[in-house]
């Protein structure tokens, strides 16, 4: 497959037609070079605030409460963009609030049809706990699509192995990633979590980033990181794991980092590898074999 993964410059649009331009500028470019599968970043819809007044779009929960009422709209275009060019299209993520009045951070994947349905960040970071006010969701989703059998974690989520795991164990061969950190420190928390479940799994995992400042948003002040893809270290693979990243940890606009991704030969991997990390899974939680020797 095509996979286009996006470096997204956080950008101030006040109005929504200039927003609109925007988002459907950047997915066309992204189509046009031959992307099948495209991804944007967690809490990509928070641009949108921007077009708040300046003491709504300032204001961590006014923000999100006001954002409600535009997401249909931004869903409907996202939708619409997915069927015109054929592709399938996670947008990012959006804090949602639920019929329970609970807000949860949720991201959409669409397809050439259509939407095909949805996940929930599940573990969730300080700042979200904290502060925002926003929870952790339930249940992984599997994407049985044409590209073949997808999952998502929402950023901190890929930091913890066994939601991974669950996946692999389902079939999936990519977990995608759509992220938001504020510290490079976040930033490279995320790569490691990506490269790891790549490892254990023997799976492909790509991420997606926020970057740049936005100092009229709380929410998405700093921001950064950069998009890669990642793989087992292993026969064919690059011998780091890394098949390609961004450049710089932060840009001025907006850039795709576009990669080919054969899923048959990683999971040929799980058979023919030099290890074979996925079966030997297991052997960690032997009981007999793994314990603490008394002196």
């Amino acid at each position: 497959m095509h996979l286009a993964l996006c470096q997204y410059a956080i950008e101030l649009f006040e109005n929504a037609h200039d927003y609109q331009a925007h988002l459907e500028s950047l997915i066309e470019q992204a189509a046009r070079r031959g992307a099948q599968l495209l991804v944007l970043p967690e809490y990509a819809s928070l641009v949108m605030t921007g077009q708040m007044p300046p003491d709504v779009r300032g204001d961590l929960h006014a923000s999100i409460e006001a954002l409600q009422a535009m997401l249909p709209d931004w869903l409907a275009q996202c939708e619409a963009l997915a069927k015109r060019f054929g592709i399938y299209l996670v947008p990012g993520s959006a804090p949602v609030r639920d019929d329970d009045g609970v807000y949860r951070n949720r991201a959409w994947l669409y397809g050439p049809n259509g939407l095909i349905g949805t996940q929930d960040k599940l573990i969730m970071t300080r700042f979200e706990r904290e502060h925002w006010g926003i929870e952790g969701g339930s249940g992984l989703q599997v994407f049985d699509t044409a590209l073949g059998k997808l999952g998502i974690l929402i950023c901190y989520d890929n930091e913890f192995p066994m939601a991974a795991r669950l996946l692999a164990e389902q079939g999936v061969d990519l977990i995608l990633s759509p992220s938001c950190t504020d510290t490079e420190s976040g930033y490279y928390r995320v790569r490691t979590g990506a490269r790891a479940r790549a490892l254990e799994n023997q799976i492909a995992v790509a991420v997606s980033p926020t970057v740049g400042e936005a100092a009229w948003s709380q929410a998405l002040d700093y921001n950064y990181g950069r998009a890669g893809l990642y793989v087992p270290a292993d026969i064919g693979m690059p011998a780091s794991g890394v098949v390609a990243q961004s450049e710089n940890i932060t840009i001025d606009r907006s850039s795709w980092l576009h990669v080919e991704l054969d899923l048959s030969a990683i999971a040929a991997l799980r058979d023919e590898g030099q290890v074979l990390l996925r079966r030997d899974w297991p052997e960690q939680f032997d009981p007999e074999r793994m314990y603490i020797i008394d002196k």
